[in-house]
């Protein structure tokens, strides 16, 4: 498959468009800060629905992730809510993943994307449903957790780079589930390991054509803005009423893409 141009998008860049993707801006930085995800799972649909293809949509999401990570991370840092170690380890992991899933994502069809972001969220949701968040665990390092850190990057990279994610919707339930952080230490972990990996995928991104820049500023730099008030909010709420609130979340999103990936496989 040869690789698209990104003139061959239409997305609506008129005074509506830009308005929409400053809203998406604010309602990803608050989530961000709230779920310690990247954003791309309402970035991806919202450009999607803008004009972009799944395929650039994906790759435009990933530059947005990337302010709107590190204002989070900086929010979490300041509380002490980030285990720098074992965001280095998953960084190593991701850097690897992320170059393969964003080569995946210049060449698989676009159902394919489609149907596999489906499958991705029905996998982040049945995980979630499983945790028993708590506040006061941390990840304690041993040779295998090191592997197991690293292991587990290289997934989330491939899973970041092909969906146009940031790897927050599967890093967090992770940590906690497999590495026994807690919730808040999950998600500022989730974003520090991310940005690294975000950057170094959209640069793969962008040398293939497949970012929209303007978008991805617009959305980032706003989302970068609200992010602090996502972080209050999850320090605010209970481990469980979070983890409820993040399983919502990604149930309307299964939804939404389910009926999306159904409507484009029967063309």
């Amino acid at each position: 498959m040869s690789e698209v141009s990104i003139n061959e998008n239409h997305l609506d860049e008129s005074p509506r468009g830009i308005v929409i993707m400053a809203v998406v801006g604010v309602a990803v930085g608050i989530l961000s800060g709230l779920f310690g995800i990247g954003g791309g799972t309402v970035i991806v649909p919202a450009l999607v629905w803008l004009g972009l293809t799944q395929r650039h949509a994906a790759a435009t999401s990933m530059m947005a992730i990337v302010p709107t990570a590190i204002s989070g991370v900086v929010s979490y840092a300041v509380e002490g809510d980030v285990d720098w170690a074992a965001a280095a380890l998953v960084f190593c992991g991701m850097f690897v993943g992320g170059q393969i899933g964003s080569w995946l994502l210049s060449k698989l069809p676009e159902l394919v994307l489609r149907w596999a972001f489906v499958l991705f969220l029905v996998f982040v949701i049945v995980n979630q449903a499983m945790s028993n968040p708590s506040r006061d665990s941390q990840i304690v390092m041993s040779v295998g957790t090191v592997i197991g850190l690293i292991a587990f990057g290289v997934i989330a990279g491939i899973l970041a780079g092909l969906l146009g994610i940031g790897g927050g919707a599967i890093c967090v339930p992770a940590l906690s589930i497999i590495f026994g952080a807690s919730d808040l230490i999950a998600r500022g972990t989730s974003l520090l390991a991310m940005f690294p990996n975000a950057i170094t995928t959209s640069v793969a991104n962008t040398r293939r054509r497949l970012v929209h820049v303007k978008a991805a500023l617009i959305i980032g730099i706003v989302a970068a803005l609200t992010a602090p008030l996502g972080t209050w909010m999850a320090a605010a709420v209970t481990p469980r009423v979070g983890a409820i609130l993040f399983t919502v979340y990604l149930c309307v999103l299964l939804v939404r893409s389910l009926w999306v990936a159904i409507k484009a496989s029967r063309r």
